[in-house]
């Protein structure tokens, strides 16, 4: 940690914190049945409808679905930035170490972000502001938050992009962010969510639109500073090859709920919900050359009208009257894993 970071003022910033009571046997993070509504003209969409995981430090959860599922609304409402109206969280709860953050009012919570709690967003372009250089932008946590001089926060930024592995960091410090190549500006977005030490990152698709070594490259980054650091990593994608590598336990969401949650090795090995079985299927493989690929027929369904039952029902093999008729809990399943089916058994003996 810096002398920036450790200076006084940055201690007396985070007294506030400390006296919330935060619980070290706590998990790190911990949602349990959490609802987000966003209230638009054509009714009320039910983005996040019931997701509950829990993440420990040094573990990686990575959270799957298609676009649309609820994986980033989740992760806004994890951070507190959901924009509100038109969307409210409905029911739920989010704990930090134990503490229940939607209990906080905003100017108690706000510290929280970054300090405890950051993100990495998904669009490094859009998230940096084109008109400060990156230095400026990496520096301002440091002077907002420990109330570091312009010279020590500048100090800062130059450490904190030669972490991420930015050469000749001292001499990009003063460039703006479309003098970085699309790699280049994620790690920025990485060290910007490091400006702080948090425990718990939220990375949400950190390799969208990324060529495949740029994206090897920028994970096994995020690898690295999670274990010198024993983050809490949460990874959220859509790429199923990205989180097979990193991730230690996966969430599957479809329509705003989360249908199966298991370690990585049980989500690949036996999936016990037809949609995580049917996303494993489609995805291309080097020994079926010019065979066709295979494909989840249909689309998701409307988060304002959802089907009755089971909201997959409409797209699933497996599905029978009971599906269309009875929307299935959450089932728990040997070994600490569960699947929102009435047939998880038959799916994963399939």
């Amino acid at each position: 940690m810096t002398d920036i970071l450790s200076s006084s003022d940055h201690q007396a910033e985070q007294s506030p914190l400390d006296s919330l009571g935060f619980d070290d046997g706590a998990p790190l993070l911990e949602v349990k049945n959490l609802h987000v509504e966003f209230h638009t003209r054509d009714g009320v969409a039910h983005a996040v409808n019931g997701v509950s995981f829990s993440l420990e430090a040094g573990e990686t959860l990575g959270i799957l679905g298609e676009s649309g599922c609820g994986k980033s609304v989740t992760a806004q409402a994890v951070m507190g930035i959901l924009e509100s109206p038109p969307a409210k969280i409905a029911g739920g709860e989010i704990r930090y170490r134990g503490v229940d953050l939607l209990s906080l009012d905003e100017k108690t919570r706000r510290p929280i972000r970054a300090n405890r709690i950051a993100m990495i967003f998904q669009d490094a372009l859009s998230a940096l502001n084109p008109v400060f250089t990156v230095g400026w932008q990496l520096g301002e946590p440091a002077r907002k938050h420990s109330g570091a001089s312009r010279g020590q926060a500048r100090e800062r930024a130059v450490e904190l992009l030669d972490m991420v592995g930015i050469p000749a960091a001292r001499s990009r410090v003063n460039d703006y962010p479309h003098q970085f190549s699309g790699g280049m500006r994620q790690r920025v977005m990485i060290a910007m969510a490091l400006a702080l030490e948090p425990d718990v990152i939220i990375a949400d698709e950190p390799t969208t639109a990324l060529d495949v070594t740029v994206q090897a490259q920028v994970m096994d980054l995020l690898a690295d500073l999670q274990r010198e650091r024993d983050l809490g990593l949460i990874l959220i994608t859509h790429d199923m090859g990205v989180v097979a590598d990193v991730a230690d336990k996966i969430c599957v969401m479809y329509a705003g709920g989360a249908v199966e949650q298991a370690s990585v090795y049980e989500i690949y090995e036996r999936p016990a919900h037809p949609y995580t079985k049917a996303l494993l299927e489609s995805i291309p493989r080097v020994d079926q050359k010019g065979q066709d690929l295979t494909v989840i027929e249909g689309l998701p369904p409307s988060l304002i009208a959802r089907p009755s039952g089971c909201s997959f029902h409409p797209r699933c093999a497996f599905a029978r009257q009971r599906c269309t008729d009875d929307e299935p809990p959450l089932y728990d399943l040997p070994a600490g894993r569960t699947s929102a089916c009435h047939y998880w058994e038959e799916v994963l003996d399939s």
